[in-house]
Parts: structure tokens; sequence; C-alpha cells
């Protein structure tokens, strides 16, 4: 701790402040860091931009066909690993600040890492993933800055030689979008540790150092400037998340910092091979607040072409702001930052074999991609495909469902239908739901076979869904076995067309419409389940007869 206190004095005068370093509140460890509103760039005066943030959508449409916008994206995935990167402290999102740190965590003297092996394991999975081309030795660098959540005054990273490189994504648009497939090519892949937290203070006059996060292995994955809006950014990153969550590598939850996206902006005139003046997106929460981010940036950057200030537009860093819808500064990049990287000295070099990595392919699963072409191939429709694939939990559930001999048209029907509304409506997951797929498929032949009507089916599946059980069981404890005798359907139209003389004569005068009223009554009569088909077949039968 003492060297984090004096660095923090050494580097920083203005920490000198009266409060002290570190301090302990109800027997948990906080760094406190004091600082003036004039040392908090989000404090700072900015000056007023002469566009308005709401911009006019017609005009903005217009100019906008003679620009295009460049967008590439920054992504680091926190791995589910059970431990830290370099040392044996676990991390557990939402634990009490500084509970698990370790001397290795704060970056005390004599302290030294040790690589986890997962690290290496999650990134030639994902690299793999990402059809890249692994260096099959690689390194680790130290890249130096400063900033009060970071220990060392470095952090452990990968420069010149990452773990891999050269590899591509592909997607389907969603229909809504526009739909089509898309490849965004991906630059490289390095593994790295993550900084702590800054916990500020209401009053903005001190914060707190938070290094739990502190060492939690990271994988950057840098796409090329290969994206042209909003949405294909969104889908870009939403496609990342579910090849994490596919691999296992990574809960990929936006909310917790698991997937932590920073978006490059820049436009230029359409024909112009010079890329123009490049602007950093931070703060984005959802895919949906990154889609409206960057669609503001670009429409802000178009704008200041068209009325000739697009010596406005330089290198910065802009926060988006989820309450305003707009974009603002956050902190001006003079140049380029001098992280004066070098080899890590206290870690070996990475080497791995190709039988390691074969080992690893072999292992991979059926990936996003290679899941909505089989689907695609089973005959589903491209919004079917997409919402089956989005949730491998749901994807495995529709697969063990359909296996089972269920139609492949009808379980999808079932899963994005009925018990995707039930879902929604109890905030559930499909792996809390009591239902298994052996039932849902043994529930869709009990309906296609005609033991139970589809009426009787959503009950049966609601019951299924809440409280679990069997068809089967559920059939012969409620007696609800379908009545397919035709003579026993016969005699209760009979019954109900007597009971009914006035809307009898009313059908057979004209009103037609009546024959759901019958039919109805005769479902009633049943308790649901007479054989609709039968039921109709019958009831128009007499209905049409001779009086």
């Amino acid at each position: 701790m003492a060297f984090v206190g004096l660095r923090c004095i050494r580097t920083h005068p203005f920490l000198l402040h009266p409060a002290a370093l570190f301090t302990k509140r109800r027997r948990v460890l906080y760094f406190s860091v004091k600082s003036s509103q004039s040392q908090t760039a989000t404090q700072e005066k900015q000056r007023p931009i002469a566009i308005s943030p709401h911009f006019d959508k017609q005009i903005i449409d217009r100019i906008s066909k003679d620009y295009e916008a460049i967008i590439g994206i920054e992504t680091h995935v926190q791995l589910s690993t059970l431990t830290k990167a370099f040392c044996s402290c676990p991390y557990n999102y939402g634990v009490s600040p500084n509970t698990n740190i370790c001397p290795i965590c704060m970056g005390l003297p004599g302290a030294l890492p040790v690589l986890n092996s997962k690290v290496i394991e999650f990134a030639v999975k994902l690299g793999l993933a990402l059809n890249c081309s692994l260096s099959f030795n690689s390194k680790f660098d130290r890249k130096q800055y400063f900033y009060p959540d970071l220990p060392k005054g470095y952090q452990i990273s990968q420069f010149d030689v990452p773990i891999a490189s050269g590899g591509f994504i592909d997607l389907d648009l969603p229909i809504e979008y526009g739909g089509g497939h898309r490849r965004f090519g991906i630059t490289r892949v390095h593994m790295e540790e993550d900084a702590g937290k800054l916990l500020h203070s209401e009053s903005g006059s001190y914060s707190q150092v938070d290094l739990n996060r502190a060492g939690v292995p990271l994988l950057e994955i840098v796409s090329e400037p290969d994206m042209r809006t909003g949405i294909e950014a969104a889908e870009y990153a939403a496609e990342l998340q579910r090849l994490v969550r596919y691999l296992g590598v990574s809960n990929g939850n936006m909310q917790e910092g698991s997937l932590r996206c920073d978006v490059n902006v820049s436009v230029r005139p359409i024909g112009q091979s010079r890329f123009g003046t490049k602007v950093e997106i931070k703060n984005l929460n959802s895919f949906s607040s990154m889609s409206r981010a960057i669609d503001f940036e670009i429409s802000r950057q178009v704008l200041l072409h068209s009325q000739g200030q697009s010596d406005q537009i330089v290198q910065e860093t802009r926060l988006w702001e989820e309450g305003a819808q707009k974009t603002i500064t956050m902190r001006k990049k003079e140049g380029l930052s001098d992280y004066r990287y070098f080899p890590e000295p206290d870690l070996p070099e990475v080497i791995l074999t190709k039988e390691y990595v074969d080992n690893i392919r072999d292992s991979l699963p059926e990936l996003p991609e290679m899941k909505r072409r089989r689907y695609e191939s089973m005959g589903l429709s491209m919004q079917d495909v997409l919402f089956l694939a989005n949730d491998i939990s749901v994807a495995e559930f529709f697969d063990a469902t359909i296996a089972r001999g269920a139609e492949v048209k009808l379980a999808a029907n079932w899963i994005m239908g009925d018990i995707a509304a039930y879902m929604k409506n109890e905030k559930l997951t499909i792996n809390d739901i009591k239902l298994t797929p052996e039932e849902l498929a043994e529930l869709i032949a009990s309906i296609k076979g005609g033991t139970i009507s589809g009426k009787i089916g959503k009950e049966i599946l609601f019951e299924l869904l809440a409280k679990g059980g069997t068809v089967n069981g559920l059939i012969k404890e409620k007696d609800l076995v379908q009545i397919a005798d035709p003579a026993e359907i016969e005699r209760m139209v009979e019954k109900v067309l007597a009971e009914n003389p006035n809307q009898l004569e009313q059908y057979r005068g004209g009103k037609t419409k009546l024959q759901g009223f019958f039919a109805g009554q005769v479902m009633k009569a049943s308790k649901g389940k007479a054989n609709p088909g039968l039921l109709n077949k019958i009831l128009l039968e007499k209905l049409n007869a001779k009086s």
C-alpha cells in the first residue's frame, strides 16, 4: 500500500489532501483519492458546438447521401475463469470493494505474476471461432500509463505479437433492419488484464478505488473499420456476445462490464480513400444505445462537413448521454499516447503446440453462424432462425425437442410463441421453466396424433411450464383425451341444435356466421375435448340438412 500511496503523491501533487489516502470502513479496505473540480474532465466547461443535438432527419438524410461513415470497434471481453489472470484471487461481480485482492492485484513490490492457463485456452478458443490465424509464439508486454485504479503503473497486455489476428465474423441482420448477410474483419485478439474501478462520491470531491477487478483476465477484440451504420455495429457487438456465450468463455453481460465496446467513428465524402478524423465513443451500455450513439455521431460529423466546419471534428473521446440522446466531449486527444511498451520480464513466452490447438479446435461447439445455416437448411424462415439461434440455451432446447421426433416448424412455433410469451411475462429464462424438451415433443405428437386438441394442448403446456409433470400424466389425471368418436360428437351436435331452434332458423335463413356459435356450444358441452375437424364436418352436415 505504501507503494501505491507514494506513487500517487509523487506523480500528482494535488492528491496531497488532509483526508487519508487509505481508509477502513466496516472492515472493508478503501483507497480514497481527493481531487479538485479543475481536475475532473467531465466537469470542465466545454466549448459549445454550433449545432443542435436534435437534428432534422430530412436534412440529415439528404446530405448523408454524399458521405460515408467508417466504424470500427474495440471490444473487451471479461473471461469467466475461476481466478484472475496472474494470481489465485477469485472475481465475483458485486462483492464488497477490495475483498478479492492480494499483493499481486495491488502491485506491491516483489509480487510476481503467474499466468492462469485458462486464459490461454479461452484466447485460443475465441481466436479459432473468429477464423483468426494463431501466433504459436507470442508474449506479454507492459503498457505503461498512470491512472489511480492501475496500482502497478502499467498494464500487462500484448503489443506487437497478439495471440490471434487476421480473422472475420459472419452475421445476419434482422429482417426489420433490411436483413442480409454481413462479414466484418477482425484485426487482432490479444490477452490482457483489467484495471480496478473508481467509485465516485456524489459530491464529486473524491473517488474511492476498488481493486477487486484489477487483474481480471480480458480478451480485447479489435475489428477492421468495416461497419457503415449504427445497426451494423450493434449487430456486430451482439454477435460477439453470442459467440463468447456459445464458447462459454464469458457471460457477455454488458450491465456487469463483461462486454465493453469502444466505438471509433469517422466520416468522409463518398469516393475519398483517406479516412476522416476519428472520434471514440464510450459509455455504451446496451446494443440499442450503441446504435443510437453512432447514428448521432455520424449525423453530427456529416452536418459539420456540410457546413464547412470539418476542422471542428477533432480526435477525441466522447461520452454517450442516454438521457439527452447525444454525445459530449470527455477528453481531447492531442496525439498518440506513448505507452512505452516493452516485453514483460516477469512472464515467459506463450508457446502453443499444434496438438494443443487441435484439441481445442475439436472441442468447439456448433457456433452461431453454423447453427443459423443449419436451421435455414431445415426450411425455417430467417425470423425463426435468428430467434432460435440467438440464445444458446433456447437453441439447445429446440435441438433436443426435434431430436425426439417433433416436427421442426411446430417445435419452433411453440417455442417462439406461447413458451417465449410465458418466459417474458414471468421474467424467466428457458433454463428456469419446468417444461422439458421431451414433454414438448410429446405434447406436439399428442396434438398431431389427435389424442388432444390444440386448445387442450395449450392448457397442458402452461401447466407443464409452471409445475412440470408429463403430458400423458396430465391427460389421464384430468381426463383430457380428445373425443374422436363420430357418433358421440353427432349426439352432442343434435342436442345443441335442438336447444337453439331460433339460431338454427336464422342460420338456415342465411346467417351462416352462426356456425361459430354452434361450434362453440358443442365445444363447451364437450369441455373442449371434441375433435375440431370432426366436429365441424358433422356440424355442417346437420346445419345444411333439409328440415
